[in-house]
């Protein structure tokens, strides 16, 4: 599965450290000759207000979920604050045969995992400016109560802790900053 046609890259963050606007921005200003492609993960949670189905992910039930995983259609799962999260493993397959980049944007469980099974990968872990700009940017989004708040401050730390993890730690304290960090890793990594 892992040969030399395509790159992955994966990309981990804490909840609200602006990693899902990164990627977007990063796949459509990324040119060159070799195409970066977003790789849709499924999950049971429910969507949130904007999100369409196919885009941002694939929102199956659990029984849909747990079979697809017992099947092996999943590179890598977690289960992250009550919802199971899957990368389609035919997706990356296909894509980096045909030459493509894959970009995945996973949590710290899930990156993990690939790392075991493609340890060629490039990892990239985004960090927000400060703790407390992360609570600020979790609770200004209105996704979640209180109590999932703090669950995912929480989490955050334990994810804070792989850093050491990553090939890559990318300060998104300004968006424009962290961008142009991402293209010039992806550049410098296809070359590699």
């Amino acid at each position: 599965m892992w040969n030399k046609k395509g790159k992955v890259f994966v990309i981990s963050a804490p909840s609200g450290s602006g990693k899902t606007t990164l990627c977007a921005k990063l796949i459509s200003s990324l040119s060159g000759k070799r195409k970066l492609v977003r790789s849709v993960s499924a999950t049971t949670r429910r969507a949130r207000r904007g999100e369409r189905e196919g885009q941002e992910y694939f929102f199956i039930s659990n029984h849909e979920f747990i079979k697809k995983r017992k099947a092996g259609r999943f590179l890598e799962w977690a289960r992250v604050l009550g919802s199971f999260y899957g990368t389609p493993r035919e997706f990356v397959r296909e894509h980096i045969g045909r030459g493509d980049d894959v970009l995945l944007s996973i949590d710290v469980q899930g990156a993990m995992k690939v790392k075991r099974k493609a340890p060629r990968a490039v990892f990239i872990f985004i960090l927000p400016p400060s703790f407390c700009e992360l609570e600020r940017r979790l609770r200004r989004r209105s996704t979640e109560n209180k109590r999932d708040i703090i669950r995912r401050l929480k989490l955050a730390e334990k994810e804070m802790s792989f850093i050491e993890n990553y090939d890559y730690v990318v300060l998104n304290d300004k968006l424009v900053k962290a961008l142009k960090e991402l293209k010039r890793i992806i550049r410098r990594e296809r070359k590699g």
